[in-house]
């Protein structure tokens, strides 16, 4: 049996050559660690495509109603009786409800006795009393006119005869004397009616029709507080709310009925100033409700002419149309619109564009010996699962979509189904 010393020298011996045999395995294990072209990689794979790309802009949004009317009484009164439920369709100018009026009615009465005696006392001052005094001092200036001529005459013939002798110089006197108060009674005349013609006559007139507007107004007003007891619909629509009951008082100014307008509904989103310079009106959009599975097609309504200071955005309507009624006012909604298109541009699935951890962007090319290649790539719009290569590719060229994360430049690759166990694993190395 050897000695304890003989088996140490052994041990020491034999310590060089287990040393170089691990080492030997390790460099080969190495190496084919770093061959890449050494390992076939099951991956799946699409064409680089020449079409038309979209970018859609997808933003939250409420659905309001086309038209809103919330209805306030002017007057405050008790509800007299309702016409219409909530839900229930209306049209313009339908009567909705009554408010309690019997005061209203009888100030109306009041005021229409007051507006029929003004209009018989402007008929009376136009036609009757304001005609007549002006037909009295016309008649009166023609007798003082006829009086006037009359004694001009006489004067000029006592006169001739005074200068023969015939008539003694007192008749000439006389004469002259009646000359003068025709003359005066002439002038009085005549300023009467011109008076007539500039002052009295117009103040008569505007004085009577003074009255009469003031009378009519009043009736008028009446009238209309009158109606303001019938609440009536002001545009076509649904019954969306009706706070009270018959019988409770309605306020001045306090919402009594509502409603809305749901033919059509109106999603407003809020765009960056970029966003909004790709939409305008009119163009298609769509909007996802939760629980309908199809999108419903809308159009872009409005893009507003400002920039909100609030938030810096700018505000986009889309209608979309609502004839059934099934959507309703309030609905939370996805809304998709359409930008800026390219109409040849080399596009790639959004699967097949891997990002870097210096945030670059690559993609792994088949070449036609089965081996990837990474390639670097400036990328474009996005849309539907699909983006848009600047550079860095070629029509025609295939791209790894499922498998290149962490894939090695220069890996031998299958393309495989969508179903293949291996399509889509993790190789070896990083990029």
């Amino acid at each position: 049996m050897p000695s304890k010393q003989m088996q140490r020298t052994r041990s020491k011996a034999l310590a060089p050559l287990a040393f170089a045999a691990i080492g030997m395995l390790l460099a080969t294990g190495c190496s084919k660690q770093e061959d890449p072209a050494a390992v076939e990689v099951t991956v799946q794979a699409a064409m680089v495509q020449n079409t038309s790309i979209t970018q859609h802009i997808m933003a939250d949004a409420v659905l309001m109603p086309l038209a809103q009317a919330a209805i306030l009484p002017k007057i405050t009164a008790p509800v007299k009786k309702f016409y219409v439920q909530r839900g229930a369709k209306v049209k313009e100018g339908q009567l909705l409800a009554t408010l309690e009026s019997q005061d209203l009615s009888a100030a109306v009465q009041d005021t229409a006795g007051s507006y029929d005696s003004a209009q018989a006392t402007y008929q009376a001052a136009t036609k009757a009393q304001v005609p007549e005094d002006y037909q009295k001092a016309e008649v009166d200036l023609a007798q003082a006119k006829a009086n006037l001529d009359l004694d001009q005459q006489i004067v000029k013939s006592r006169t001739q005869l005074f200068g023969e002798g015939a008539i003694a110089g007192r008749d000439l006197d006389i004469a002259k004397a009646a000359l003068v108060q025709a003359q005066a009674a002439y002038d009085t005349a005549e300023k009467h009616l011109e008076g007539m013609k500039q002052v009295s006559r117009e103040a008569a007139l505007k004085s009577a029709q003074g009255q009469l507007e003031s009378a009519k107004g009043k009736y008028m007003g009446a009238e209309a507080q009158l109606n303001y007891s019938e609440i009536r619909s002001p545009i076509n629509g649904v019954v969306a709310d009706r706070p009270l009951f018959a019988g409770e008082t309605a306020a001045a100014g306090a919402p009594l009925i509502t409603v809305m307008d749901i033919s059509s509904l109106i999603a407003k989103v809020h765009l960056s100033e970029a966003q909004a310079e790709m939409v305008h009106v009119g163009d298609k959009a769509s909007i996802a409700v939760e629980g309908v599975e199809e999108p419903i097609e809308g159009k872009v309504s409005l893009v507003s002419p400002a920039v909100d200071p609030g938030s810096t955005t700018v505000e986009v309507w889309v209608r979309v149309a609502n004839p059934k009624g099934t959507l309703r006012p309030g609905t939370s909604v996805q809304v998709s619109l359409a930008g800026k298109t390219v109409p040849h541009a080399l596009v790639v699935p959004k699967e097949a564009v891997v990002t870097t951890n210096g945030g670059a962007h690559v993609v792994m090319v088949i070449g036609s010996d089965s081996v990837a290649h990474q390639k670097m790539v400036q990328t474009g719009i996005e849309d539907d699962g699909k983006v848009q290569v600047l550079s860095g590719v070629t029509a025609g060229q295939q791209v790894v979509t499922q498998g290149a994360y962490a894939m090695d430049d220069g890996t031998k690759v299958k393309v495989g189904a969508a179903g293949d166990k291996d399509a889509g694993g993790e190789a070896g190395g990083g990029a």
